[in-house]
């Protein structure tokens, strides 16, 4: 019977352990699946706004899944060694506190509370500031959960959806407060914007005119030449002339090449070519912008929901394009490898029959003779 039973017993711990090790590492990702699906609950409209709405939450969730599946392997091992110990007690405690933040910060007027208190210190947008303060709050929660269960380690690795969370409300703040291009340290690339958006809405045949006579934001007149009725006369502040998406861009894409170990020339290759593209998009959302505008739509809707995902959805999937990249490069560089000449020999032959040349084990007396050894020799030696 012990025969029997003691592989069973080992068998049935490393099961456990196993298990227990998997759903540790989904913890940062389970913890903050109910208080979005609390939110969608309270609101569901909000999820559908990025710009000022909860839209960003979700590419929050979705950079911590990211970042989970890239360092599945590093998440190991865990501080929790105990399952009653004074550090499991934290986290369990982390683990529930953005739900219960969620419920008593929308249930028990917290929002409102904090919305009163923004109007009083004279944020414009003082609506606003309650959802910007929930991207705070989520990014000093989120530190939590990777600091107990992986140390500093877990902090690094996770820093790229902290800081994504942090500067998404930041961003939000200061707008609220200073609206309409009033943060002037955002406003010096509207003009340039503003312009390459009026060549381009020039190109597609309409007419443009540009009105820099105010300080803050630059005015964009377009006009159909077809039909003078089909006009669009909007202001270009920071949010929409690039200066969000760009930081965004700049603290992930950075964070992400700090951990590459290539060469820094190909770093800084990667984030030039990649800033350049986010900062056309940009233009291509303005100029989307006017078109909606032209044509009669909905131009706050378009401006808060779709426009903002331009930029994001290019932002989230730039690392995975990097990352292909540099897989691709590794198998055509391995590739030209196994085909180039060996230089020691003089010979030229391919990489099969370097191989089998070389290999100790490959019976030559048996398969080949000297003689037809030979042949191939002068064959691939030309």
């Amino acid at each position: 019977m012990t025969r029997v039973w003691w592989p069973l017993i080992f068998k049935g711990r490393a099961y456990v352990k196993w298990n227990t090790g998997f759903l540790l590492r989904l913890l940062p990702l389970i913890a903050f699946i109910p208080p979005l699906v609390w939110l969608f609950l309270l609101d569901p409209a909000s999820l559908d706004v990025m710009w000022k709405g909860r839209a960003f939450q979700l590419f929050f969730v979705w950079l911590i899944s990211l970042e989970s599946i890239l360092n599945w392997k590093s998440l190991q091992p865990t501080k929790i060694n105990k399952l009653v110990s004074l550090r499991s007690g934290f986290l369990f405690a982390a683990l529930i506190l953005p739900t219960v933040f969620v419920a008593v910060y929308n249930s028990f007027g917290l929002n409102s509370a904090m919305a009163d208190w923004a109007r009083q210190s004279g944020a414009y947008w003082w609506r606003d500031v309650p959802v910007a303060a929930e991207y705070l709050v989520f990014a000093a929660l989120f530190c939590l959960l990777p600091f107990l269960l992986w140390g500093s380690n877990g902090l690094k690795i996770f820093l790229i959806p902290i800081l994504f969370s942090a500067l998404i409300g930041t961003i939000f703040i200061i707008d609220s407060i200073y609206p309409y291009g009033q943060f002037t340290p955002f406003q010096f690339l509207v003009p340039t914007t503003t312009t390459l958006a009026s060549n381009i809405l020039s190109f597609m045949g309409y007419s443009t005119k540009l009105d820099f006579s105010q300080a803050n934001m630059p005015r964009l007149t377009v006009i159909d030449p077809n039909d003078v009725s089909r006009t669009a006369t909007l202001a270009v502040a920071w949010p929409c002339a690039g200066i969000e998406s760009l930081l965004i861009f700049s603290v992930m894409t950075l964070l992400f090449l700090r951990n590459m170990a290539i060469p820094w020339k190909t770093k800084v290759s990667y984030f030039a070519f990649g800033a350049v593209i986010t900062y056309f998009v940009n233009i291509l959302r303005v100029v989307s912008i006017y078109l909606v505008a032209v044509d009669g739509g909905n131009v706050e809707f378009f401006h808060s929901t779709y426009g903002p995902l331009y930029p994001i959805v290019w932002i989230m999937f730039y690392p995975l394009i990097i990352m292909g990249s540099r897989n691709l490069w590794g198998r055509l560089k391995n590739k030209r490898h196994e085909e180039k000449p060996d230089a020691a020999s003089g010979h030229g032959e391919p990489a099969w029959f370097r191989k089998m040349n070389n290999s100790r084990s490959f019976p030559w007396p048996v398969l080949a003779s000297s003689r037809r050894r030979e042949k191939v020799h002068q064959k691939w030696s030309g």
